[in-house]
């Protein structure tokens, strides 16, 4: 039990450290600074293909503004939220995608410090990867 602690003590340090970062990795890949595909691009959101995906289309809708979390977000952004909803609804239309999942993950369950939307679809998602 001890050691699990320290596990969970470990990563909820290591993760605030990183959600407090001002240079995380999509807002240098917004800034041009890391080179990524992009599948398509709005003046307020980028999408891009998961790089571990974890079911056959997986792919991300991020907002170009710095929103920490699904759990950060205020009325300020919601612009930016229905930006995001209208990305994932042409991305799906485009693909041709009868069913598909959008899902947000929060606190331990999100690995990038964000906001960003997961687009789901086309197999069994392996929700222990997600």
């Amino acid at each position: 039990m001890l050691n699990k602690a320290r596990w969970i003590v470990k990563e909820t340090k290591l993760r605030l450290n990183y959600m407090t970062s001002k240079e995380c990795i999509f807002c240098k890949i917004v800034k041009g600074e890391i080179k990524s595909k992009l599948i398509a691009e709005t003046d307020m959101v980028i999408v891009l293909n998961d790089i571990n995906p974890v079911a056959k289309v997986h792919i991300l809708i991020v907002p170009k503004k710095h929103i920490e979390s699904v759990s950060t977000v205020s009325a300020d952004d919601g612009g930016d939220l229905v930006e995001m909803f209208m990305a994932a609804i042409e991305i799906a239309n485009k693909n041709k995608l009868s069913a598909y999942r959008l899902s947000f993950n929060a606190g331990r369950y999100q690995h990038i410090g964000h906001l960003h939307m997961h687009l789901l679809a086309g197999s069994k998602i392996q929700w222990n990867r997600l």
